[in-house]
């Protein structure tokens, strides 16, 4: 049995730990390092959770049927490759290599009653928080997220090695 056969029955699994992972990494960010999301942080945030969410329901399926194993890492790997896209798009922005248009959503937690000094204001898109190696969390999101796509996409369509 190969290495692909052996991981298709765990892969929501894997991947609903990963996209867990990614989160508990940007709340940390926030939490600890008090860098407050952009706009286009928390759709990206939103992709993890839809990965957690069809993880959870492949998981379900493919303890029903064991013939929707391919299939639930197919339709993993389509959701990471939107969060993908999504964070590119962010980098992109971030780079200003096209103009990004990024709503300001007001978190209420930020707005104090009767502090009439206090600004609220959100962080922008086309400014990088955080970065190393040059790279920032947008692009961390996006080349992890581009490898879990298309290591999802192998694990639902490479074939079985006969033995």
């Amino acid at each position: 049995m190969n290495l692909v056969s052996r991981l298709r029955p765990l892969w929501p699994l894997l991947m609903m730990l990963a996209s867990g992972a990614m989160l508990a990494a940007a709340h940390a960010f926030q939490r600890f390092g008090g860098l407050l999301p952009c706009p286009m942080c928390l759709d990206q945030r939103n992709w993890h959770w839809a990965v957690v969410g069809v993880a959870l329901i492949a998981l379900i399926a493919t303890r029903v049927s064991a013939r929707v194993q391919r299939g639930a890492a197919i339709v993993l790997g389509l959701v990471l490759l939107g969060s993908a896209a999504q964070a590119f798009y962010h980098v992109a922005v971030e780079q200003h290599w096209v103009v990004g248009y990024c709503d300001a959503r007001i978190d209420m937690d930020d707005i104090r009653p009767m502090d009439f000094d206090g600004a609220v204001s959100a962080p922008k898109c086309d400014e990088i928080a955080w970065q190393m190696f040059g790279i920032s969390m947008a692009g961390y999101n996006a080349i992890i997220s581009t490898l879990l796509a298309l290591a999802s996409f192998a694990v639902g369509l490479l074939p079985e090695r006969k033995s």
